[in-house]
């Protein structure tokens, strides 16, 4: 029973058979091959407008590197305190963009609001050399608290880069099953709502080890390529990469796999949140269950095989534990942990 991380499955059978297909034959590297060209019209379809496309091999280094491209070296990124980019990336953003500064806000599950980010861009001093000088937000999608933003709550946030000069940076590790909860459109969810660049994710749905940049506006590639080179990810056989994303986009193969993963943690959900002494802690709008449980109860889970990952302390004799759902997780897993929790 693991629920320690959509990372812990394997690749979706569609996208390794298109790996074999792809497999055969020669292929001009570094980018130049057919499916490559093919990713870029798909995207650009998906996202019904023209975009460029980039993949890489994690989702770490497409936040790195979007990042580096949108901000100069004494910028600041403003974001959630829990973000993945502050928390889980062992400073690569930071040195990416050799030195820009992570400033880091509260927000309520997870999601950073238009009232802190303004409070915050007003104690900097544009134009004083002693302050770092804000150049873009950056907000995850969905949440790391497995909450979604809607339309118009990016739009808003948009709004207050756009008064600033901003660029609007989104950590799209886990975009298709916001987009899955939300019922829009890919461009409603990103570009449409003033989205600059998105890290487009796939390994946590499916994808072998596939992520990808996608840049709305054409100007804010700059020096990108030149970035991705020299950090030592633009991959030399890259149709490996471009053919995972390709079928990942295919025949809608993105939502199906992230609509099975949200209905799994929404089924969780309901099943821990009537167990005695359990709490959800977090609206569960994507693929995570975060639950304050006794330690007793979680104790008990571990003993039976469950796997999950403890979050925080909760206060006395709790735990808040974070429970993430993938695209391959077995339904008969969700049964027995229920069963165990239920005593």
């Amino acid at each position: 029973m693991n629920f320690v991380s959509d990372n812990t499955y394997g690749a979706a059978p569609e996208i390794l058979e298109a790996l074999a297909r792809v497999n055969s034959g020669a292929a001009i590297s570094y980018g130049g091959d057919d499916v490559t060209a093919r990713l870029t019209e798909k995207a650009s379809e998906l996202f019904e407008r023209d975009v460029a496309v980039f993949p890489v091999v994690t989702g770490t280094a497409a936040n790195a590197l979007a990042l580096a491209t949108l901000v100069p070296p004494h910028g600041a990124i403003l974001c959630h305190a829990d973000a993945h980019i502050v928390v889980d990336e062992c400073g690569a953003p930071e040195f990416f963009t050799h030195g820009a500064k992570l400033v880091a806000l509260e927000g309520a599950h997870g999601k950073l609001d238009a009232k802190s980010v303004v409070l915050a861009l007003e104690r900097f001093q544009l134009g004083l050399v002693h302050h770092p000088q804000p150049a873009a937000i950056s907000i995850t999608q969905a949440s790391e608290c497995g909450t979604c933003y809607r339309p118009d709550e990016i739009a808003g946030l948009a709004a207050i880069a756009r008064e600033r000069g901003l660029k609007l940076h989104m950590d799209g590790a886990r975009f298709a099953n916001a987009v899955a909860h939300l019922g829009c459109s890919p461009a409603e969810a990103s570009w449409r709502a003033g989205v600059d660049v998105l890290s487009l994710g796939a390994t946590k749905n499916g994808a072998l080890c596939a992520d990808a940049l996608v840049f709305f506006n054409p100007g804010d590639t700059r020096d990108f390529e030149y970035r991705r080179k020299k950090s030592g990810h633009l991959v030399s056989k890259m149709r490996f990469l471009s053919a995972q994303l390709l079928r990942y986009l295919d025949d809608e193969l993105w939502l199906r796999s992230a609509r099975q993963a949200n209905a799994s943690a929404t089924r969780l959900s309901r099943a821990l949140e009537s167990i005695a002494g359990v709490e959800i802690a977090h609206p569960v709008e994507a693929n995570a269950v975060f639950a304050r449980v006794p330690n007793e109860l979680a104790r008990r889970l571990r003993a039976s095989g469950a796997q999950f990952f403890d979050w925080a302390p909760a206060g006395e004799g709790h735990t808040l534990i974070r429970l993430v759902c993938s695209f391959a997780t077995p339904d008969d897993d969700i049964t027995r942990l229920a069963d165990v929790a239920a005593g």
